[in-house]
């Protein structure tokens, strides 16, 4: 069955290539479910949820996802090792405190990690950073005052940080306006989606 309505983010698209069918999943920062609902129903997944918000939890329940309300940041220790095939991270990492425990975390939970993030090194970005101002954008929609981001990070940061904690990058896609960008993605892609397992 494939979905028709139509999906909030394009990215989602992506994130779906990269799941097996059938596989059981564990979406971080759930939102509303929109994500899990659309891989049940292209993938036939297993599908949970985590949301930390109350109104984005209630909004999940009412989508019929499976969802609990925690905040990832005190831990995600209730969760067996191995126990899910796919875990993502979807836009959100930007918003965490401890990027790197809570990745181990997601590659002690999942076989293989999905990461998306906007990239903050994207030549709108720098645009708007040279004229003096915080970059609002599709990707980076919040003003500064009222931003939930603390870590903002480019591809390059990104590579790095994986290459120093030895997390292995086992693919890459970064899209500009639903586009694959190949020539300096650091500079001209706006969305960075990893996959990521331990090495």
């Amino acid at each position: 069955m494939s979905i028709t309505k139509k999906l909030s983010r394009y990215d989602f698209s992506i994130i779906a290539d990269w799941i097996p069918s059938q596989s059981k999943v564990l979406d971080l920062g759930c939102n509303d479910g929109e994500l899990l609902n659309y891989l049940k129903a292209e993938k036939n997944i297993t599908g949970f949820g985590v949301e930390k918000d109350e109104l984005n939890w209630l909004r999940a329940l009412k989508n019929n996802i499976d969802v609990i309300q925690i905040d990832i940041e005190s831990g995600l220790s209730d969760f067996k090792t191995n126990s899910f095939d796919v875990v993502i991270l979807s836009k959100t990492i930007q918003s965490m405190q401890n990027t790197e425990m809570i990745i181990n975390e997601m590659l002690r939970i999942g076989k293989q990690v999905i990461v998306t993030f906007p990239n903050f090194g994207y030549w709108k970005n720098r645009l708007q950073i040279l004229s003096g101002k915080m970059p609002i954008s599709e990707e980076l929609p919040y003003a500064w005052s009222d931003t939930p981001n603390i870590h903002l990070c480019t591809i390059k940061d990104f590579d790095n940080f994986c290459n120093k904690y030895k997390f292995k990058i086992t693919d890459r896609k970064i899209l500009t306006d639903k586009k694959s960008v190949e020539i300096f993605p650091n500079m001209f892609g706006a969305l960075a989606l990893y996959k990521l397992v331990t090495k």
